[in-house]
């Protein structure tokens, strides 16, 4: 049986069983990488085959350590694994190794996962095209002159080529969502406060962004956030939840589906996107989902800018030593400066103001969610663009 084809579910029930050994999971993936990566560059700073292979006898060695005993896994390139390095896709932070793992890191390993490398992201994450100057661009496996999508490009990539059967990612604006859709595989943004975040530095204010699973199935998704998910003592605002796991063989009658679509016309879309959101939909009401097209619940306007201000003042606090400092400021990506300046120029007040309609926002999405089981909107705008673009300058010719 082909490891590579099998979801992670499966890889660990025939691990369980003794069907297959973890030193063969590793080297299907290894060779995998070997013949594709270079074509995609999905996957960044692999660690050395001869070393993973005996992590993965250890593995065989051993007891079973957790759900996700003798897995391979590679980690977005933004979170620490000890004995790799985090670049951020930042030249200012090449080749710097990590001493200790994050949190969510830790988990994994803890569940028995072997991290072989990194996965590669834009810049600081910032972007839905996943490029930067320490590891170049990704490119989309259905055709290689397109994104592949971001920021969890890598990773989305890595799950579509079948490099690895699952892979960890984050959103602030999409990065789970947008190279989930472009690779035809799934990606969860959790509910904030699900998946804890950094146990270092700032943890009150700046709580925009997630960390979450991508996997090629609903199912391996459950398993992987069943890992990830859990209130950590040093994080605040975390949930305690479990029971992920989906029945998929569950009967859809009476439940309610709120369809947003383009938001009234407030969010371009191009051509075909709307179209085959529609098939999606009505595949849900074949199968007994009740499906309401709603107004727009709340200005566009309004949410675009308060997002995007609290952004800004989110990067700012994130980066602003490397601003100070000019030599750094100079190797930053114009996308990054603009954050960081958009957030100088707000004052005290309209950060307020702005985390006030964020709130609202929360209110009204919660009164939504009293009388609908789902809300459905694309997840994404566009279709992947040219791989040597920054950014579509526009869409459906809306600039």
């Amino acid at each position: 049986m082909e490891p590579l084809e099998q979801s992670a579910l499966a890889l660990k029930a025939m691990l369980d069983r003794k069907q297959i050994s973890a030193v063969e999971v590793m080297q299907a993936p290894l060779a995998r990488i070997d013949a594709v990566n270079g074509s995609v560059n999905s996957v960044v700073s692999l660690r050395d085959h001869d070393a993973l292979i005996a992590e993965a006898a250890q593995a065989d060695a051993t007891p079973r350590r957790g759900p996700l005993h003798g897995l391979p896994m590679a980690i977005k390139d933004l979170a620490d694994a000890k004995g790799l390095p985090t670049s951020m896709g930042s030249p200012i932070y090449a080749g710097q190794v990590a001493t200790s793992d994050a949190l969510m890191v830790a988990r994994l390993r803890a569940a028995g996962a072997i991290i072989i490398g990194k996965t590669n992201t834009p810049e600081f994450g910032l972007g839905s095209h996943t490029f930067n100057p320490v590891h170049g661009v990704t490119r989309n496996p259905y055709d290689l002159s397109r994104s592949a999508g971001g920021s969890s490009g890598g990773a989305a990539v890595a799950l579509s080529t079948r490099m690895l059967a699952l892979a960890d990612g984050s959103d602030m604006m999409g990065s789970l969502r947008n190279p989930a859709a472009w690779n035809n595989i799934y990606g969860l943004r959790p509910s904030w406060g699900l998946v804890p975040s950094s146990t270092t530095g700032e943890s009150f204010l700046h709580q925009l962004s997630t960390l979450g699973p991508m996997a090629r199935s609903p199912r391996d998704i459950a398993a992987l956030l069943e890992v990830q998910a859990g209130s950590d003592p040093r994080v605040p605002h975390g949930r305690c939840e479990s029971g992920f796991m989906p029945d998929l063989d569950s009967d859809l009658t009476g439940k309610r589906i709120g369809w947003l679509g383009d938001w009234g016309g407030a969010y371009p879309m191009e051509p075909g996107i709307l179209e085959l959101s529609q098939d999606a939909l009505n595949t849900l009401s074949d199968l007994g989902a009740e499906v309401e097209e709603l107004a727009p619940p709340f200005e566009a306007a309004q949410l675009w800018e308060s997002w995007t201000q609290l952004r800004s003042w989110a990067l700012l606090g994130d980066s602003a030593g490397v601003y100070d400092d000019l030599e750094t400021r100079n190797a930053l990506k114009p996308a990054i400066i603009w954050e960081i300046e958009h957030g100088l120029s707000l004052s005290a007040l309209q950060v307020h103001a702005a985390s006030v309609i964020r709130s609202e926002w929360f209110r009204k999405a919660a009164a939504l969610f009293a009388l609908y089981d789902a809300l459905i909107l694309p997840s994404t705008q566009v279709w992947p663009f040219p791989a040597d673009w920054v950014h579509p300058q526009q869409i459906n010719g809306v600039a």
